[in-house]
């Protein structure tokens, strides 16, 4: 590309984009595309052009990837006064008050001139942020090359590796689909031996879901759609957010993997209509797939419902679907969802914890205090607080083991006079609440059950919280199982 007066960038080049760019911005704007091809075969007349939109084609987030490379280049813009590049600054807070960073300064391109390097071919590239009439601001990239094709082939690699997850899960949110790695981080840390849930229950829904990627050949052999639907129910915080979870990490872990399309809302400027219409077009390209709708009563409300069915069960096929969707009011559901198979064929009734299962949850926060000295935990107080949380789901559990060690710490500190000291001694604050769950641990320490539980502190202060949730469901019957 030496022939055509970009490979050398110390010497400068008059750009009759820039100034085009800034006249047309600083007018009545028509059409960007047409503004900046015009300009830009003026400047390279011997170079083809190609007008890429970068919600399509991400080149940087592929260069990114360490498949490419680019460095930004500016030209002369000549005595007229334009700036060669364009770029907005912004501030980003840090993530946490408290996690000792200041935040940072963004720099964000607005009109920028790159070079762009992929495989032994070189690129001029212009990034360009513009609003034409009323749409949204569209992120465009103008790419000039010597050869049509070559600009083609980078396309092809960039769409490609941009269509394809990467560590992350598909979320949908604000009506378009977003790649998120923070989710996929979080599923891949839950597991079935985590998850505590009756066996005979537990082992159900897996063979349910694994059986059907399974079966392709049989439901084909068979003359039936294959796709299917289930409904996860039952009271809050007993589970159902970490089963799915940790049905999304077995899914990702088979051969070939089977990834998850996450809704997150249905809410767009298009409206609930256009994003039940983006959810079923992306499924269906992705699929075999794992479909999830959590909360489902919610997000689809009467206004929509008859779209939503029509999506599930209308004339285009969705083949390979399996559609999983979480309630906590089963009968918050129209009956044409709940009820009917080919839509959700079954449902699974996640309770609150029997005897059992609370007893194995206690087991949990024993094992998490074992190294704090200063709170007595033996097998004894497992099966007693178990026995007095009867109607009480895990999570109203995790709330009571949470606010009695953050009772127990206050007092400790006011004892002592020392108000420096963190609850993370008393196994708080590395709760994660944002779950519906807390796995458990098989092994648990042994322990003198010799003990007398009224001079056990933990015992005491629990009982306390626990009165107090209990007079909490008193007042919402409808949270009982």
């Amino acid at each position: 590309m030496e022939n055509h007066g970009h490979r050398n960038h110390s010497r400068p080049i008059s750009s009759e984009a820039a100034s085009q760019y800034f006249h047309h911005s600083s007018a009545k704007r028509t059409n960007t595309d047409a503004i900046l091809a015009r300009a830009l075969k003026k400047q390279y007349p011997a170079l083809h052009l190609s007008i890429v939109l970068a919600r399509t084609v991400n080149i940087f987030a592929y260069a990114s990837s360490g498949l490419a490379t680019f460095t930004e280049i500016e030209d002369d813009t000549g005595e007229g006064g334009v700036p060669a590049s364009l770029r907005q600054k912004s501030f980003m807070p840090p993530a946490k008050r408290d996690g000792g960073s200041t935040g940072a300064v963004l720099r964000t391109p607005t009109f920028s001139k790159f070079l762009y390097m992929y495989k032994e071919d070189e690129f001029i590239v212009y990034l360009v942020k513009a609003q034409d009439g009323m749409y949204d601001v569209e992120e465009t990239y103008y790419i000039l090359s010597p050869d049509e094709a070559k600009t083609d082939a980078l396309i092809q690699a960039a769409g490609l590796w941009g269509s394809v997850l990467h560590d992350e899960i598909w979320v949908f949110d604000g009506g378009y689909w977003r790649k998120d790695a923070g989710l996929y981080a979080s599923v891949m840390k839950a597991s079935w031996e985590a998850v505590i849930l009756d066996q005979d229950m537990k082992n159900a829904i897996i063979d349910d879901h694994l059986s059907f990627f399974r079966s392709r050949s049989t439901y084909q052999d068979l003359k039936v759609p294959w796709k299917r639907g289930i409904i996860y129910y039952g009271p809050p915080g007993n589970g159902k957010t970490i089963s799915i979870k940790a049905m999304m990490h077995t899914l990702y872990k088979l051969t070939p993997e089977v990834p998850t399309l996450y809704v997150r809302s249905l809410t767009s400027f298009l409206g609930p209509e256009d994003s039940i219409k983006k959810i079923f077009f992306r499924a269906r390209q992705f699929a075999p797939c794992y479909l999830v709708f959590e909360d489902l009563d919610s997000l689809v409300s009467d206004s929509v419902r008859s779209y939503f069915l029509n999506e599930v069960d209308g004339l285009q096929s969705n083949d390979g679907i399996f559609m999983i969707g979480s309630t906590n009011h089963l009968d918050r559901l129209d009956p044409g969802i709940a009820n009917r198979p080919s839509r959700f064929d079954r449902k699974y009734l996640f309770p609150d914890p029997n005897l059992k299962e609370r007893i194995a949850y206690c087991h949990f926060w024993q094992a998490k205090l074992a190294d704090n000295k200063s709170i007595e935990f033996p097998d004894k107080l497992c099966e007693a607080i178990a026995e007095i949380t009867y109607d009480f789901s895990f999570a109203y559990m995790q709330e009571a083991f949470v606010a009695a060690l953050l009772a127990i710490a206050r007092d400790e500190r006011a004892k002592d006079g020392d108000e420096s000291s963190s609850d993370d001694e008393y196994g708080v604050a590395t709760v994660d609440l944002a779950d519906e769950w807390v796995g458990v641990v098989d092994q648990h320490p042994a322990s003198r059950d010799d003990v007398d539980l009224e001079h056990l502190k933990l015992w005491v202060e629990i009982k306390k919280q626990i009165e107090i949730l209990r007079e909490g469901l008193k007042e919402q019957p409808e949270n009982k199982s």
